[in-house]
């Protein structure tokens, strides 16, 4: 489901404007009455079942403005040092790259900062290490990758073409948004040898651009994924998540009743390294390496008092947010490997042990006016677990009431 309208999201927050301190002992509750359907957040919208369908079909953006079809940069030939500029404050390495040097492939912004030969005043760097600006970057000879020509696509293309239409839920001249499955990866990585940045590759245009990654999710989550096909429209995209304006809602199923049944989760959390895996642990405020992570989760529907249908919206996207917050207050996900550590707890029959986490929707401006608003369906996994719980889909999603800071 999707759709394009014109109106506005509510009011973004600046990051100062966060609560502050660190609550690392369960959740407190956010205003709105159990039993009564809590007034939308967004002012001047209507109340709506949130998984109703939606009989309106997506409006297609304009055409793009002559203004925005600016030549890209011409990539260096030679050692080059550039200055992170205000706009580009707090913008992970890989993603300053893909903004600067349209077409270039994953791999071969991976390899040159892997590589060393991307310094950031004058030190290495890691693609994830993020940049301030009036930082001096430099920068190695770039190559871009061969456009794809205009021939047919190879048999093993044109698979992977129909499997990204198959996943497609929302499309324009800007924006891709995907329902990507569980158990796909967005981008590659040890062991990996499909991913939803390698099957890009098949959609670059003629000057050799290829749609760009705006944020990502675990490989078992699976929901609304969001690309963009242009280089204005990712600036646009990745400036909306900068800044908070963009909102996403997550389902999942956990074990327990979380109470309250509505509440807020504040902690921060580090990355935990070990030999065999890394995860993300709560940590102290002013902890090296800890970041400030805020979850509004609501209970929509309950089985038995030992499983719960939750919805979540992270109002922060650290890496596993809403896995570490769960298990934090002892709720974790359904079929987390990484986060359930209930002891002596038995995964009820029927229920397949695998990751109960959707991306269900989406709210974002379009970089062209208007906002999108995409939701994904139940996983075939998930689907399963509502329909053998007895869960009703299409139940009034409480989290619509949750603030947006």
């Amino acid at each position: 489901m999707s759709r394009r309208v014109k109106r506005p999201l509510a009011k973004s927050h600046a990051p100062g404007d966060r609560p502050k301190g660190d609550r690392l002992k369960g959740a407190r509750p956010f205003r709105g009455a159990q039993s009564d359907r809590p007034a939308p957040h967004r002012q001047g919208a209507k109340s709506q079942r949130f998984a109703e369908p939606r009989r309106d079909k997506p409006s297609h953006a304009p055409a793009e403005p002559e203004a925005a079809k600016a030549e890209p940069p011409p990539l260096p030939t030679k050692v080059q040092t550039v200055v992170v500029t205000p706009d580009e404050n707090n913008m992970r390495v890989d993603r300053f790259l893909e903004a600067r040097f349209p077409g270039l492939s994953f791999s071969h912004i991976q390899r040159i900062v892997r590589k060393g030969e991307l310094r950031v005043n004058g030190k290495r760097a890691d693609s994830k290490d993020r940049l301030e600006e009036g930082q001096s970057v430099r920068i190695p000879p770039l190559r871009l990758d061969a456009p794809r020509g205009a021939g047919p696509l190879s048999e093993a293309a044109t698979k992977t073409l129909q499997a990204l239409k198959e996943m497609t839920i929302y499309e324009d001249a800007d924006v891709l948004v995907l329902n990507k499955p569980a158990g796909l990866a967005v981008q590659g990585g040890s062991g990996i040898t499909r991913n939803v940045d390698q099957m890009l590759e098949v959609m670059r245009d003629a000057k050799g651009q290829k749609p760009r990654l705006v944020h990502r999710l675990d490989r078992e989550t699976s929901g609304c994924l969001l690309i963009a096909k242009t280089r204005f429209a990712a600036t646009a995209l990745t400036g909306s998540f900068r800044h908070r304006s963009a909102r996403k809602i997550y389902w999942a199923l956990v074990a327990g009743v979380p109470k309250p049944k509505q509440g807020r989760i504040s902690t921060y959390l580090a990355k935990e390294e070990s030999e065999e895996d890394s995860i993300m642990r709560i940590a102290r405020h002013g902890e090296e390496g800890a970041s400030h992570a805020v979850t509004y989760y609501a209970v929509v529907e309950t089985s038995a008092q030992k499983l719960a249908w939750v919805s979540l919206k992270p109002v922060t996207g650290r890496t596993h947010q809403l896995r570490a917050h769960m298990a934090h207050i002892d709720h974790a996900i359904i079929g987390d490997p990484k986060y359930f550590n209930k002891e002596n707890w038995d995964l009820p029959g029927g229920l397949q042990n695998r990751l109960h986490l959707l991306a269900r929707r989406l709210v974002i401006p379009h970089p062209r006016g208007g906002v999108i608003d995409v939701s994904a369906p139940l996983p075939p996994h998930m689907l399963q677990s509502w329909n053998l719980l007895g869960l009703e889909a299409d139940r009034f999603d409480p989290i619509e009431n949750a603030p947006e800071e």
